[in-house]
């Protein structure tokens, strides 16, 4: 069940940027969602950066939290001479955010956009293969895809920096899925 919760929090982390492009994108500020709430008129004094950073916050801490929880998930280790390959991952993934970016862009409406991402979400979440965030890059995480001697090709999010395969020694990985692990400390 942890583990569901866990792969819940990782893919709206992982989308979540879709939705705050499309917010500033609008122009959509706080004041905007709560004109309606009495005693909060003060909103509309506030500059736009506000409501921005306080979007950008959400996934932010979001993140944060989601590192915090990987302690919960299940244990594996990576023993030395276990590892056959690194290949270091970090840019591979940035074209399909950028993506993502444009799709928020060309959206029109705020129904256009409930439908878009639902349907990332839910193939971000069943497809059940990476969890990649570029939040974690801010929490100075890097992200490794690895094959192993057996020939099974792993996705490790860790703030190690790897160079070599022989590197890799890992005591304690926590498992996201069976092909995806987040390496903390």
């Amino acid at each position: 069940m942890i583990n569901i919760a866990f792969r819940l929090l990782l893919t709206f982390n992982a989308t979540s940027l879709l939705v705050i492009i499309f917010l500033v994108q609008k122009s959509y500020t706080l004041s905007y969602f709560l004109a309606d709430v009495a005693n909060l008129d003060w909103l509309n004094t506030l500059p736009n950066a506000v409501s921005y950073v306080l979007y950008i916050l959400v996934p932010l801490l979001s993140t944060g939290l989601s590192i915090l929880l990987s302690s919960k998930l299940g244990k594996d280790d990576f023993k030395q001479s276990e590892v056959a390959s690194i290949e270091h991952a970090n840019n591979s993934f940035l074209p399909s955010y950028l993506g993502y970016f444009f799709v928020a862009l060309s959206i029109d409406n705020s129904e256009t956009l409930a439908f878009v991402y639902a349907i990332l979400f839910a193939f971000t979440f069943l497809s059940q293969a990476l969890y990649f965030n570029p939040l974690f890059l801010i929490f100075g995480y890097e992200f490794y895809n690895i094959t192993t001697k057996n020939g099974t090709a792993i996705f490790l999010i860790s703030r190690h920096k790897y160079k070599k395969p022989d590197e890799i020694v890992i005591s304690t990985a926590f498992r996201i899925n069976n092909y995806t692990f987040i390496e903390r400390g």
